[in-house]
């Protein structure tokens, strides 16, 4: 039962951060009852990528569930530095972090399967 449980909620988790992703104004309508806008956006998509993220762990894959996060994670801050035009003093910081994180990340999953 509780499996079946976990599994119902990390689709609708998925579902929603697929959601903010894509629309996250619209969620914000529908959620908030106001569309969201400016610096709302990219954090509701960061959001998006985290409820993602939390779908796979929760699905029995906590290491991947991580690696989902943070690989998405370092790009899309990469991305809003790069394209988007945003520049905080730590949004450089986290996009390197993130980056030695997928790293690490990614050489314990191979480790794990070795």
């Amino acid at each position: 039962m509780m499996k079946k449980v976990l599994t119902l909620a990390a689709i609708g988790e998925a579902a929603t951060g697929l959601a903010l992703l894509i629309v996250p104004s619209l969620v914000g309508q529908l959620l908030l009852g106001e569309a969201l806008a400016g610096m709302a956006i990219p954090v509701a998509r960061v959001a998006g990528i985290a409820l993602i993220a939390l779908a796979v762990a929760c699905w029995g894959a906590p290491l991947i569930g991580m690696l989902t996060y943070s690989g998405a994670v370092t790009l899309y801050l990469a991305y809003l530095g790069v394209v988007g035009g945003l520049g905080g003093v730590l949004l450089w910081p986290a996009v390197i972090l993130h980056a030695i994180l997928t790293a690490l990340l990614t050489q314990s999953l191979t480790t794990t399967r070795s």
